[in-house]
Protein backbone atom coordinates (compact mmCIF):
# COMPACT_ATOMS: atom_id res chain seq x y z
CA UNK A 1 0.00 0.00 0.00
CA UNK A 2 1.06 3.14 -1.12
CA UNK A 3 1.30 5.34 2.10
CA UNK A 4 1.73 9.15 0.96
CA UNK A 5 0.91 10.48 4.51
CA UNK A 6 -2.57 11.57 3.79
CA UNK A 7 -6.11 10.54 4.75
CA UNK A 8 -6.62 8.78 1.67
CA UNK A 9 -4.16 6.40 1.47
CA UNK A 10 -4.78 6.22 5.15
CA UNK A 11 -8.07 5.12 4.51
CA UNK A 12 -7.14 2.80 2.29
CA UNK A 13 -4.76 1.10 4.25
CA UNK A 14 -7.55 0.45 7.06
CA UNK A 15 -10.09 -0.57 4.17
CA UNK A 16 -7.73 -3.48 2.67
CA UNK A 17 -6.86 -4.99 6.35
CA UNK A 18 -10.51 -4.94 7.44
CA UNK A 19 -11.05 -6.82 3.91
CA UNK A 20 -8.67 -9.45 5.44
CA UNK A 21 -5.45 -8.73 3.56
CA UNK A 22 -1.74 -8.68 4.42
CA UNK A 23 -0.64 -4.98 3.92
CA UNK A 24 2.41 -3.88 3.98
CA UNK A 25 2.74 0.14 3.62
CA UNK A 26 5.30 2.48 1.63
CA UNK A 27 6.46 5.80 1.49
CA UNK A 28 8.11 6.37 -1.49
CA UNK A 29 10.46 8.99 -1.93
CA UNK A 30 10.59 11.90 -4.43
CA UNK A 31 12.92 13.99 -5.76
CA UNK A 32 12.38 17.41 -5.15
CA UNK A 33 15.11 20.43 -5.41
CA UNK A 34 17.79 21.45 -3.06
CA UNK A 35 17.34 25.20 -2.93
CA UNK A 36 13.18 24.63 -2.17
CA UNK A 37 11.98 23.76 1.44
CA UNK A 38 10.14 20.26 1.48
CA UNK A 39 8.35 18.39 3.91
CA UNK A 40 9.01 15.13 2.95
CA UNK A 41 9.92 13.89 6.00
CA UNK A 42 6.89 15.36 7.77
CA UNK A 43 4.99 13.46 5.17
CA UNK A 44 7.10 10.27 5.93
CA UNK A 45 6.00 10.50 9.36
CA UNK A 46 2.53 10.82 9.39
CA UNK A 47 2.78 7.65 7.22
CA UNK A 48 4.55 5.79 9.34
CA UNK A 49 2.13 6.77 12.16
CA UNK A 50 -0.66 5.40 10.40
CA UNK A 51 0.98 2.43 9.77
CA UNK A 52 1.94 2.13 13.35
CA UNK A 53 -1.77 2.77 14.35
CA UNK A 54 -3.10 -0.07 11.97
CA UNK A 55 -0.29 -2.58 13.46
CA UNK A 56 1.26 -2.75 9.66
CA UNK A 57 4.65 -3.20 8.63
CA UNK A 58 6.05 -0.01 7.13
CA UNK A 59 8.91 0.93 4.69
CA UNK A 60 10.40 3.20 2.62
CA UNK A 61 11.09 2.90 -1.17
CA UNK A 62 13.92 5.56 -2.76
CA UNK A 63 12.82 6.66 -6.14
CA UNK A 64 14.60 9.94 -6.47
CA UNK A 65 16.48 8.85 -9.37
CA UNK A 66 13.03 7.90 -11.28
CA UNK A 67 11.05 10.72 -10.32
CA UNK A 68 14.33 12.99 -11.26
CA UNK A 69 14.38 11.13 -14.72
CA UNK A 70 10.67 10.16 -15.69
CA UNK A 71 8.94 13.12 -14.20
CA UNK A 72 10.77 16.46 -13.29
CA UNK A 73 13.69 16.25 -16.38
CA UNK A 74 10.44 15.50 -18.83
CA UNK A 75 8.09 17.82 -17.41
CA UNK A 76 11.45 20.86 -18.15
CA UNK A 77 12.14 19.61 -20.94
CA UNK A 78 8.49 19.87 -22.36
CA UNK A 79 8.27 23.62 -20.93
CA UNK A 80 11.94 24.28 -22.94
CA UNK A 81 10.04 23.84 -26.13
CA UNK A 82 6.76 25.29 -25.26
CA UNK A 83 4.61 22.52 -24.86
CA UNK A 84 2.36 21.93 -20.95
CA UNK A 85 3.08 18.80 -19.92
CA UNK A 86 0.97 16.98 -17.10
CA UNK A 87 3.62 15.42 -14.53
CA UNK A 88 1.06 13.60 -12.66
CA UNK A 89 0.63 11.73 -15.49
CA UNK A 90 3.80 10.71 -15.71
CA UNK A 91 3.83 10.22 -11.56
CA UNK A 92 1.73 7.34 -11.66
CA UNK A 93 3.27 6.04 -15.26
CA UNK A 94 6.80 5.76 -14.52
CA UNK A 95 6.76 5.53 -10.52
CA UNK A 96 3.58 4.64 -8.72
CA UNK A 97 2.86 2.09 -11.73
CA UNK A 98 6.10 1.66 -13.00
CA UNK A 99 8.95 1.57 -10.23
CA UNK A 100 6.88 0.74 -7.61
CA UNK A 101 4.48 -1.88 -8.90
CA UNK A 102 7.69 -3.52 -10.17
CA UNK A 103 9.59 -3.40 -6.85
CA UNK A 104 6.63 -4.58 -4.91
CA UNK A 105 5.78 -7.66 -7.22
CA UNK A 106 9.33 -8.37 -7.20
CA UNK A 107 9.47 -8.73 -3.23
CA UNK A 108 6.34 -11.18 -3.54
CA UNK A 109 3.18 -8.77 -3.28
CA UNK A 110 0.03 -9.65 -5.11
CA UNK A 111 -1.28 -6.26 -5.36
CA UNK A 112 -0.02 -2.44 -4.96
CA UNK A 113 -2.78 -0.55 -3.73
CA UNK A 114 -3.10 4.06 -3.62
CA UNK A 115 -5.50 6.13 -2.41
CA UNK A 116 -6.81 7.08 -5.93
CA UNK A 117 -9.98 7.95 -6.47
CA UNK A 118 -10.70 5.41 -9.81
CA UNK A 119 -12.14 1.91 -10.25
CA UNK A 120 -10.98 -0.94 -11.23
CA UNK A 121 -13.21 -3.29 -12.44
CA UNK A 122 -12.50 -6.61 -14.18
CA UNK A 123 -9.25 -4.89 -14.91
CA UNK A 124 -11.58 -2.24 -16.73
CA UNK A 125 -10.69 1.46 -15.31
CA UNK A 126 -14.04 2.92 -14.15
CA UNK A 127 -14.57 6.67 -12.56
CA UNK A 128 -14.35 7.22 -9.21
CA UNK A 129 -17.83 7.50 -8.02
CA UNK A 130 -16.82 10.70 -6.36
CA UNK A 131 -16.78 13.24 -9.47
CA UNK A 132 -15.40 16.24 -7.82
CA UNK A 133 -12.40 14.04 -6.71
CA UNK A 134 -12.35 11.09 -9.84
CA UNK A 135 -8.33 11.17 -10.61
CA UNK A 136 -8.90 8.86 -13.70
CA UNK A 137 -7.94 11.03 -16.24
CA UNK A 138 -4.40 10.84 -14.26
CA UNK A 139 -4.51 6.92 -14.91
CA UNK A 140 -4.62 6.49 -18.73
CA UNK A 141 -1.49 5.09 -19.53
CA UNK A 142 -2.11 1.69 -17.23
CA UNK A 143 -2.37 -1.35 -19.17
CA UNK A 144 -4.19 -4.33 -18.43
CA UNK A 145 -1.55 -6.59 -16.94
CA UNK A 146 -0.86 -3.81 -14.67
CA UNK A 147 -4.65 -3.39 -13.93
CA UNK A 148 -4.39 -6.95 -12.82
CA UNK A 149 -2.34 -6.06 -9.93
CA UNK A 150 -3.59 -2.46 -8.76
CA UNK A 151 -6.21 -1.94 -6.06
CA UNK A 152 -8.13 1.22 -5.58
CA UNK A 153 -9.85 0.80 -2.38
CA UNK A 154 -11.63 3.91 -1.91
CA UNK A 155 -12.90 4.67 -5.31
CA UNK A 156 -16.59 3.61 -4.65
CA UNK A 157 -16.55 6.12 -2.10
CA UNK A 158 -16.81 9.77 -1.60
CA UNK A 159 -14.63 12.24 0.30
CA UNK A 160 -16.80 13.02 2.82
CA UNK A 161 -17.01 9.19 3.47
CA UNK A 162 -13.30 8.49 3.61
CA UNK A 163 -12.92 11.57 5.93
CA UNK A 164 -15.66 9.61 8.38
CA UNK A 165 -13.80 6.36 7.93
CA UNK A 166 -10.49 8.15 9.12
CA UNK A 167 -12.34 9.41 12.44
CA UNK A 168 -13.48 6.22 12.83
CA UNK A 169 -10.80 4.04 12.42
CA UNK A 170 -8.90 7.00 14.96
CA UNK A 171 -6.84 7.60 12.11
CA UNK A 172 -4.31 10.54 13.10
CA UNK A 173 -4.75 12.23 9.58
CA UNK A 174 -8.50 12.57 9.67
CA UNK A 175 -8.49 16.08 9.53
CA UNK A 176 -5.01 16.57 7.60
CA UNK A 177 -5.72 19.08 4.77
CA UNK A 178 -5.38 17.69 0.90
CA UNK A 179 -2.01 18.24 -0.75
CA UNK A 180 -2.38 20.56 -3.57
CA UNK A 181 -0.22 20.81 -6.73
CA UNK A 182 2.51 19.48 -8.38
CA UNK A 183 3.98 17.10 -5.42
CA UNK A 184 7.69 17.55 -5.58
CA UNK A 185 7.03 21.54 -5.53
CA UNK A 186 4.36 21.66 -3.02
CA UNK A 187 3.50 25.39 -2.17
CA UNK A 188 6.11 26.66 -4.63
CA UNK A 189 5.56 28.61 -7.67
CA UNK A 190 5.50 26.39 -11.31
CA UNK A 191 7.55 29.54 -12.65
CA UNK A 192 9.33 30.01 -10.21
CA UNK A 193 10.78 26.66 -10.07
CA UNK A 194 11.23 26.21 -14.06
CA UNK A 195 13.29 29.75 -13.92
CA UNK A 196 15.63 28.00 -12.58
CA UNK A 197 15.92 25.90 -15.58
CA UNK A 198 15.18 28.14 -18.56
CA UNK A 199 16.27 31.69 -19.00
CA UNK A 200 13.85 34.56 -19.18
CA UNK A 201 13.24 35.81 -22.46
CA UNK A 202 11.29 38.87 -22.74
CA UNK A 203 8.64 38.81 -25.50
CA UNK A 204 5.80 40.90 -27.21
CA UNK A 205 1.86 40.15 -26.41
CA UNK A 206 -0.19 41.23 -29.03
CA UNK A 207 -4.43 40.25 -29.20
CA UNK A 208 -5.98 38.60 -32.03
CA UNK A 209 -5.48 41.65 -34.61
CA UNK A 210 -1.71 41.40 -34.61
CA UNK A 211 -1.49 44.72 -32.20
CA UNK A 212 1.44 44.92 -29.69
CA UNK A 213 -0.46 45.26 -26.00
CA UNK A 214 2.01 44.33 -23.97
CA UNK A 215 5.48 42.20 -22.83
CA UNK A 216 5.77 38.78 -20.82
CA UNK A 217 9.15 37.30 -19.75
CA UNK A 218 9.09 34.25 -21.72
CA UNK A 219 6.42 32.35 -23.94
CA UNK A 220 7.28 28.96 -22.65
CA UNK A 221 6.43 29.71 -18.93
CA UNK A 222 2.86 30.39 -19.83
CA UNK A 223 -0.14 28.18 -21.33
CA UNK A 224 -2.85 28.14 -23.01
CA UNK A 225 -6.13 29.73 -21.14
CA UNK A 226 -3.77 31.31 -18.53
CA UNK A 227 -4.62 35.55 -17.69
CA UNK A 228 -2.03 35.90 -15.48
CA UNK A 229 2.02 36.24 -15.96
CA UNK A 230 2.31 39.01 -18.57
CA UNK A 231 1.69 42.89 -18.84
CA UNK A 232 -1.06 44.50 -21.05
CA UNK A 233 0.46 47.92 -21.27
CA UNK A 234 -2.09 49.37 -23.82
CA UNK A 235 -5.40 49.36 -21.80
CA UNK A 236 -8.83 51.36 -21.83
CA UNK A 237 -11.45 51.98 -18.66
CA UNK A 238 -13.50 48.99 -20.49
CA UNK A 239 -11.34 46.23 -20.30
CA UNK A 240 -11.76 43.11 -18.99
CA UNK A 241 -9.47 40.24 -18.27
CA UNK A 242 -7.22 39.25 -21.04
CA UNK A 243 -6.79 35.24 -21.68
CA UNK A 244 -4.05 33.47 -23.81
CA UNK A 245 -5.03 31.84 -26.79
CA UNK A 246 -2.41 31.36 -28.74
CA UNK A 247 1.59 31.15 -28.30
CA UNK A 248 4.15 31.76 -31.24
CA UNK A 249 7.57 29.71 -29.81
CA UNK A 250 9.76 30.61 -32.30
CA UNK A 251 9.06 33.71 -32.22
CA UNK A 252 8.65 34.39 -28.41
CA UNK A 253 5.27 36.01 -29.03
CA UNK A 254 1.89 35.28 -26.58
CA UNK A 255 -1.84 35.96 -28.25
CA UNK A 256 -4.73 37.15 -26.09
CA UNK A 257 -7.91 37.62 -25.91
CA UNK A 258 -10.98 39.22 -24.14
CA UNK A 259 -12.78 36.91 -25.57
CA UNK A 260 -14.20 34.28 -23.37
CA UNK A 261 -16.33 31.66 -25.64
CA UNK A 262 -14.63 28.46 -26.55
CA UNK A 263 -15.40 30.03 -30.71
CA UNK A 264 -13.82 33.10 -30.57
CA UNK A 265 -10.85 32.20 -28.33
CA UNK A 266 -9.69 29.95 -31.34
CA UNK A 267 -11.01 32.30 -34.17
CA UNK A 268 -7.16 33.88 -34.82
CA UNK A 269 -4.27 31.63 -33.54
CA UNK A 270 -4.98 28.36 -32.27
CA UNK A 271 -2.78 26.84 -35.04
CA UNK A 272 0.33 28.06 -33.27
CA UNK A 273 -0.56 26.58 -30.19
CA UNK A 274 0.17 22.90 -32.15
CA UNK A 275 -3.03 21.73 -31.67
CA UNK A 276 -5.23 22.52 -34.32
CA UNK A 277 -5.98 20.74 -38.42
CA UNK A 278 -4.17 23.76 -39.69
CA UNK A 279 -2.35 26.87 -39.36
CA UNK A 280 -3.46 30.49 -39.17
CA UNK A 281 -7.62 31.03 -39.55
CA UNK A 282 -8.67 34.50 -39.72
CA UNK A 283 -12.45 35.31 -40.63
CA UNK A 284 -14.84 33.19 -38.59
CA UNK A 285 -16.39 31.88 -41.52
CA UNK A 286 -13.13 29.65 -42.04
CA UNK A 287 -13.66 27.90 -38.81
CA UNK A 288 -15.02 24.44 -38.88
CA UNK A 289 -18.35 23.33 -36.87
CA UNK A 290 -16.23 20.88 -34.95
CA UNK A 291 -12.13 20.74 -33.96
CA UNK A 292 -9.96 18.19 -34.87
CA UNK A 293 -7.29 17.38 -32.44
CA UNK A 294 -3.81 15.12 -33.01
CA UNK A 295 -2.77 12.57 -29.93
CA UNK A 296 0.62 10.94 -29.91
CA UNK A 297 1.77 8.09 -27.36
CA UNK A 298 -1.92 6.86 -27.38
CA UNK A 299 -2.51 3.65 -24.79
CA UNK A 300 -5.94 2.03 -24.96
CA UNK A 301 -6.80 0.25 -21.69
CA UNK A 302 -9.70 -1.84 -22.61
CA UNK A 303 -10.43 -1.92 -26.02
CA UNK A 304 -9.75 0.35 -29.16
CA UNK A 305 -12.72 3.03 -29.95
CA UNK A 306 -14.89 2.56 -32.92
CA UNK A 307 -14.97 5.71 -35.71
CA UNK A 308 -19.14 5.84 -35.75
CA UNK A 309 -19.18 6.21 -32.33
CA UNK A 310 -20.06 8.60 -29.77
CA UNK A 311 -17.73 9.55 -26.88
CA UNK A 312 -16.45 11.96 -24.48
CA UNK A 313 -13.12 13.21 -24.02
CA UNK A 314 -11.61 15.66 -20.65
CA UNK A 315 -8.95 17.69 -21.76
CA UNK A 316 -7.61 18.91 -18.95
CA UNK A 317 -8.13 17.70 -14.99
CA UNK A 318 -11.60 18.34 -13.69
CA UNK A 319 -12.49 20.06 -17.16
CA UNK A 320 -15.81 19.07 -18.60
CA UNK A 321 -16.20 16.03 -20.50
CA UNK A 322 -17.00 16.83 -24.26
CA UNK A 323 -18.89 15.05 -26.85
CA UNK A 324 -16.16 13.61 -29.61
CA UNK A 325 -15.33 10.91 -32.18
CA UNK A 326 -12.25 9.01 -32.44
CA UNK A 327 -9.86 7.65 -35.21
CA UNK A 328 -7.13 5.72 -34.52
CA UNK A 329 -4.27 6.58 -37.17
CA UNK A 330 -1.64 3.84 -35.98
CA UNK A 331 -0.74 2.15 -32.62
CA UNK A 332 -0.02 5.43 -31.00
CA UNK A 333 -1.59 8.17 -32.92
CA UNK A 334 -5.15 9.16 -33.03
CA UNK A 335 -7.55 12.16 -33.99
CA UNK A 336 -10.16 13.21 -31.66
CA UNK A 337 -13.10 15.00 -33.48
CA UNK A 338 -15.20 17.12 -31.16
CA UNK A 339 -18.47 19.12 -31.88
CA UNK A 340 -17.17 22.80 -30.69
CA UNK A 341 -13.95 24.40 -31.03
CA UNK A 342 -11.83 23.75 -27.59
CA UNK A 343 -8.53 25.69 -26.49
CA UNK A 344 -5.94 22.99 -24.96
CA UNK A 345 -2.23 23.41 -25.25
CA UNK A 346 -0.16 21.23 -26.22
CA UNK A 347 1.73 18.52 -24.31
CA UNK A 348 -1.77 18.42 -22.64
CA UNK A 349 -3.50 14.68 -21.48
CA UNK A 350 -6.74 13.87 -23.48
CA UNK A 351 -8.68 11.34 -22.20
CA UNK A 352 -11.39 9.71 -23.99
CA UNK A 353 -14.49 7.90 -21.68
CA UNK A 354 -17.32 5.93 -22.86
CA UNK A 355 -19.64 6.71 -19.93
CA UNK A 356 -17.80 6.11 -16.89
CA UNK A 357 -15.06 3.93 -18.54
CA UNK A 358 -11.44 5.09 -19.32
CA UNK A 359 -11.15 4.30 -22.72
CA UNK A 360 -7.01 5.62 -22.71
CA UNK A 361 -5.90 8.68 -24.58
CA UNK A 362 -3.10 10.21 -25.52
CA UNK A 363 -0.69 13.52 -25.53
CA UNK A 364 -1.61 16.71 -28.01
CA UNK A 365 0.58 17.16 -30.57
Amino acid sequence: MGLSGGVDSAVSAALLKKQGYEVVGVFIRTWHPEYFSCNEEEERIDAMRVAAHLDIPFLTFDFENVYKKEVADYMIAEYKVGRTPNPDVMCNKEVKFGAFLKKAVSMGADYVATGHYAQNKNFCLIKGIDPSKDQSYFLWTLKQEQLNKILFPIGHLKKTEVRKLAKKFNLSVAEKKDSQGICFLGAVDLKEFLKHYIKEKKGKVRNESGEEIGYHDGVVFHTLGERHGFTITKKSPNDSAYYIVGKDVKKNILIVSQKKSKKNSLMFFHGLAGVGDGGFRGPEENIKKYFLLNLKGTNWIYGIPKPDKNYTAQIRYHSEFLPCKVKIISKTKAKVIFENNILVASGQSCVIYDGDVCLGGGVVV
